[in-house]
């Protein structure tokens, strides 16, 4: 018996280590396989850069920043000569974005090791992305990444690494759920708008930190085939997060609740790419997105000059729907409304623990109350802190509609050719207006500022204000708190009061507190605290788990 038991064991032990060695060779076949389709160019010498204070030039391609802080670029010729014009003139910004990104990531993960195994699970997982990205934006980025540092190349190639940074928004808000993104965006046409006009408003909250928001880029694109266009989002990025075309359409996205995508798609951003260089009207949009599978389940708000109407292109890894509204009007957040989507469990549980569904009602308040909708009443909407019936949610609270943390904000007037794009910080600076029908004529001249002034949106006066003082103290002394935490060490009374002081009706500060207080022994002050996080407004089912479970153990 004692023989038997020790044969079993044996043969047991060598199937599964045969078995593991398989699963090793399969997995490191697909790793040394994995091919991100690298074109095959040699640079051409198109001209040298030019570049002044405020300009550069390249080949008849320009980049200028702005008096108003914006970075605007115009570009022109096929993919690969309008990525390598890119890069010419950006590398400084390409490799300080890049680094900006990097050191997040550093941030969030620490570890060379767990870096390290990062990049072979990116590689693994985005083995085929190349086949899902078309092969002209492929040439784009590869032009691009032509000027892009080699002091990365532990994560891939310059090419590998910004053609998976295209991923990074689809991989970042399926993995943190929402952590990153949680945008807000409508529609108002008809009655519903001050001249009866389409007019979109969109709040883009995709927050890297605030670096990464530093160099906010407005795109000219001039492409060889399709539509000139206009987008909103940063130097490498050539997916469009916001954007309009010459005919009037208009292209934004908002995260929907998602699965862990299994294996690489078509990112988001480069389907609203394809969209905006492609499509003139809602139809001609929603078929382009019926061609591609996608990494994660996305809401796409249309607008459209042509059809005098908004809808939303409503998308995941097996279904795609289109949702119109009977109205004059259409919200968009971070769920679903189609029949199609509506009554799926992962989009009914979204609605039933996100903030998503606040946000949507809030909205739909705003609408009401500033009826007809202008530009400066937009501006006012996509800036609100207040919540419902306007009750203090406390600053940067992710049931605002103004989260304080916005990437950008995008105000289109689509039959009139004019979008205006908020300045820093977040949606709070004054937003520039710029008329496509100019920009995209002959007469412009990029050695002067290009956006129209008197059409300029003025910044909030939140800015003004004492509330925005205490905001700055607030993103200061956070940190502050969540160093002592995990050292377990005692600040003093003072700043503590500060802290809370500087943003006193939102549930976190306390959550904070709470934790500071567990962390150095005074375990009575922290389930004050954690009680009083209880009785403030919280975005998320799970963050009142969280600090429910603090207190019961």
């Amino acid at each position: 018996m004692h023989k038997i038991l020790k044969k079993t064991i044996k043969y047991t032990a060598c199937g599964i280590g045969v078995l593991l060695l398989a699963i090793i060779l399969f997995v490191s076949i697909l790793y040394f396989s994995a091919d991100m389709l690298t074109p095959d160019y040699t640079p051409k010498a198109n001209g040298e850069l030019v570049q002044t204070d405020s300009l550069r030039e390249y080949a008849g391609n320009y980049l200028r920043q702005s008096n108003s802080g914006l970075w605007e670029l115009k570009v022109s010729g096929d993919a690969f000569q309008r990525g390598e014009a890119i890069g010419k003139l950006s590398s400084d910004l390409l490799y300080y974005q890049e680094k900006v990104f990097v050191d997040q990531i550093r941030e969030i993960v620490p570890s060379d090791n767990y870096l390290k195994f990062l990049r072979f699970f990116i590689v693994l997982f985005n083995r085929n992305l190349g086949e899902n990205v078309p092969e002209e934006f492929r040439d784009e980025i590869y032009g691009i990444s032509l000027s892009c540092t080699h002091e990365y190349d532990f994560i891939g190639t310059p090419y590998e690494r910004q053609l998976n940074y295209h991923s990074a928004h689809d991989l970042g808000h399926a993995m943190q759920d929402y952590m990153l993104v949680g945008c807000s965006s409508f529609a108002t046409w008809g009655e519903n708008s001050a001249d009866s006009s389409l007019i979109i408003g969109r709040n883009f909250d995709f927050y890297m930190g605030d670096k990464f928001a530093h160099n906010k880029l407005v795109s000219f694109y001039q492409p060889e085939q399709g539509y000139k266009f206009a987008s909103v989002g940063w130097l490498g990025m050539i997916g469009v997060l916001s954007g309009m075309n010459e005919t009037g359409l208009t292209v934004t996205i908002n995260a929907a609740k998602s699965d862990m995508p299994t294996a690489s798609a078509t990112p988001i951003s480069i389907l609203t790419r394809e969209i905006l260089q492609y499509a003139s009207t809602i139809d001609e949009a929603y078929a382009i997105a019926l061609k591609r599978k996608t990494f994660v389940s996305e809401s796409i708000l249309i607008g459209s000059a042509r059809d005098g109407r908004a809808a939303i292109i409503e998308k995941s890894p097996e279904k795609t729907a289109l949702f119109t509204s009977s109205g004059n009007q259409i919200i968009c957040t971070n769920h679903y409304q189609s029949d199609t989507f509506r009554n799926d469990e992962r989009n009914q549980e979204n609605i039933a623990t996100s903030d998503s569904p606040y946000r949507f009602a809030r909205l739909q308040e705003l609408l009401k109350e500033n009826k007809p909708i202008d530009p400066m009443k937009a501006a006012s909407i996509l800036r609100n802190q207040k919540g419902l019936d306007n009750i203090d949610l406390g600053m940067g609270n992710e049931m605002a509609i103004n989260q304080l943390i916005a990437h950008h904000s995008v105000i289109f007037l689509p039959e009139k050719q004019i979008m205006y794009v908020s300045t820093s910080p977040w949606q709070c600076g004054k937003y520039m207006a710029y008329d496509l029908n100019r920009i995209f004529s002959d007469s412009i001249d990029f050695n002067h500022e290009i956006y129209t002034g008197d059409l300029t949106l003025p910044a909030d006066s939140f800015l003004q204000q004492q509330e925005y003082q205490q905001l700055m103290a607030y993103k200061r002394l956070a940190p502050v708190l969540r160093k002592q935490i995990k050292k377990k060490e005692r600040l003093d009374e003072q700043t503590l009061h500060a802290f809370q002081h500087a943003n006193p009706h939102f549930f976190y500060v306390y959550e904070l507190l709470g934790d500071y207080y567990h962390a150095t022994g005074q375990q009575d002050k922290a389930l004050r605290n954690w009680k009083k996080a209880l009785l403030l407004p919280i975005p998320k089912r799970s963050e009142s788990e969280r600090i429910e479970h603090k207190i019961n153990n």
